[in-house]
């Protein structure tokens, strides 16, 4: 288990910073969202279906905001030590993915 206290905490900023580096990549490319479910959309039009991200990104982006939404207003009940653990998992890989997308823009820390 990667996190020890805060679960609804803990997935809201997982989703977070999946959010805000999705939201950086797409500045990158003259695109702004003022809604999430504008962003979500992109991510599945312009990223998964158009073969940039494989699928299970796509679903780890749904699920961080999914988690989100529990997280911050308890859609659905609190999230779970196990829902957090994963939930930070799913951001790690879509963080990476979009380093991976522009590298010279989202340089990898060194010793990661």
């Amino acid at each position: 288990m990667f996190v020890d206290k805060d679960f609804d905490g803990c997935a809201s900023k997982a989703y977070y910073a999946a959010f805000h580096a999705v939201t950086a990549w797409f500045l990158l490319k003259a695109r702004f969202f003022k809604k999430h479910s504008a962003l979500e959309a992109a991510v599945h039009r312009d990223l998964v279906h158009a073969g940039l991200w494989g699928p299970e990104l796509g679903r780890d982006y749904i699920y961080l905001m999914d988690r989100r939404g529990a997280g911050d207003y308890g859609r659905g009940g609190h999230v779970s030590d196990e829902d957090a653990d994963v939930a930070l998992e799913a951001a790690a890989r879509i963080i990476e993915a979009v380093h991976k997308l522009a590298p010279d823009e989202f340089p990898w820390p060194s010793g990661a």
